[in-house]
């Protein structure tokens, strides 16, 4: 029996969208991974299930290219806005509130967190900065967004080598939950980052990452609010004041519906 899907990006950051409000979709592990093979299923770096939410239109399950859950996914989230037209989205992260604009989406995301067992991380100890390094990373600021990130300030993002050193970090046994992996450069514009995300590797763009990454520019004085986020994919504008939730906006393109038997994989 075929299953429809949507295939939408945010910035060149892909997901196959499943949905499931009508007519429940199974899906675990092994499935996620399949979905996600770029050779050999659709591929995409998450893979997002939508259902009816039990407080909200919409409910958004995610998993990572690994089969992994993730709480959250600020790119899929406008993707799922301008899909649906939800304004409200239940998520393992928090709910997240979202507007279509004419050309563009905003997501609400909910109040960032700092403490270090909200992030998680396994022994007590600072945040702002992390007293930790990987070679030349570090000190970065630890953030949750709904999701678990870290931020390095870096002179260079290009220089980084974040294929090598991103994996190194996400499993670090320091963080039970894995952790996703930013490095930031001050532009003249605002900041430009780079995210290896955690469970599916370099992305074009890190909607989630974008917002911590801001929020940790901001409370280092290094930008002001609202932010302009420069990704390798494209360009986010994050706002927010602390005490406060985070907005951010940006484009969410659909690219095609198709039909997929998911036996059949």
């Amino acid at each position: 029996m075929s299953t429809t899907f949507h295939k939408m990006h945010g910035f060149g950051n892909d997901f196959v969208i499943l949905d499931a409000r009508e007519e429940a979709i199974a899906v675990d592990e092994a499935l996620a991974k399949k979905l996600c093979d770029r050779h050999r299923g659709i591929g995409c770096d998450q893979l997002i299930r939508l259902s009816k939410g039990s407080e909200a239109q919409v409910r958004m399950d995610i998993w990572n290219a690994d089969g992994s859950p993730a709480e959250a996914c600020g790119n899929a989230t406008r993707c799922v806005v301008a899909l649906t037209g939800a304004g409200k989205i239940e998520t393992d992260g928090g709910m997240l509130e979202g507007e279509v604009n004419d050309l563009s989406v905003t997501v609400t995301l909910p109040e960032p967190r700092f403490r270090y067992d909200e992030i998680p991380i396994a022994d007590a100890m600072d945040t702002a900065p992390v007293p930790m390094g990987w070679d030349d990373l570090e000190a970065p600021d630890a953030v949750n967004v709904g999701n678990p990130h870290l931020v390095f300030f870096v002179d260079d993002v290009d220089a980084v080598p974040l294929g090598e050193l991103g994996p190194r970090i996400e499993t670090d046994p320091a963080f039970p939950e894995r952790i996703n992996v930013n490095i930031v450069e001050e532009d003249p514009r605002g900041i430009r980052i780079r995210t290896w995300e955690r469970g599916t590797g370099l992305t074009q763009a890190c909607g989630t990452g974008a917002c911590a990454s801001a929020v940790a520019a901001i409370r280092r004085k290094k930008a002001i609010s609202p932010v302009i986020v420069l990704m390798p994919g494209g360009t986010l504008h994050i706002d927010w004041k602390p005490g406060g939730p985070i907005r951010m906006t940006g484009a969410a393109t659909h690219v095609f519906t198709g039909q997929i038997d998911l036996e059949a994989l």
